[in-house]
């Protein structure tokens, strides 16, 4: 799915935050993403899809080399890539399952308001529907821009610090849905500082932990 191979990163003007970085993520698997604040977890996730390209080395998404992917073809592949961010951001004023069905309004596809209706009664928001972004808990968004990275069906599913900002409760409910994504036969991968998060997934599911420590990617210790 995705390669990276010797792959450095730096932004402009700076030294490479990322360097040496050799990944390989395949269909199926659980990764965890750990490493200090400011380490380029982020960086990392924003590589895999296409946000960001690489300084050095190489990096394949899908078989594509993605240095010479044109806008079309960065198009597609984030088709197959569903993003949640820490902060995921809305637009107030529409409803949360027109929000949720964005990717598709944008596409140009015809929202399927079955399975519209289906995702948000698999993420429990069916009740919010009609309900505007500024009225939900934290807890309630983070599942929402879960529904929203989903409704496309991607091959793999980016979470960046998902339950950074829940509290315990809520973050069990979230990473359960991640899991039940993996379980379906999605690849996920999900950078979080929480080693607690990250015992109670694996305690579940078999999860491959990586750590970026000093610019390079590491095979975490079993002692998480």
């Amino acid at each position: 799915m995705i390669e990276m191979r010797d792959v450095g990163f730096g932004y402009h003007g700076e030294a490479d935050l990322l360097s040496g970085m050799t990944l390989t993520l395949q269909p199926g698997m659980f990764h965890f993403l750990t490493g200090p604040s400011g380490s380029g977890k982020t960086t990392l996730l924003r590589l895999c899809y296409a946000d960001l390209l690489p300084r050095s080395g190489q990096m394949t998404a899908f078989g594509h080399d993605m240095q010479t992917l044109d806008r079309d073809g960065i198009a597609l592949l984030r088709r197959r890539v569903g993003v949640v961010h820490q902060d995921p951001q809305f637009l107030d004023h529409l409803p949360l399952a027109e929000n949720v069905a964005l990717p598709m309004t944008v596409s140009g596809e015809p929202v399927d308001m079955e399975a519209l209706r289906d995702l948000l009664g698999w993420v429990q928001l069916s009740q919010h529907a009609r309900a505007l972004p500024p009225s939900l808990s934290g807890g309630e968004r983070q599942r929402a821009a879960l529904a929203r990275a989903v409704i496309l069906s991607p091959d793999l599913v980016l979470a960046d610090e998902p339950t950074g900002n829940l509290d315990w409760e809520m973050s069990m409910r979230l990473l359960q849905l991640l899991i039940e994504l993996n379980k379906s036969g999605k690849t996920v991968l999900v950078a979080t500082h929480d080693l607690n998060l990250i015992r109670a997934a694996k305690a579940q599911v078999s999860a491959r932990v990586l750590r970026i420590s000093g610019g390079r990617l590491q095979l975490a210790g079993a002692d998480l």
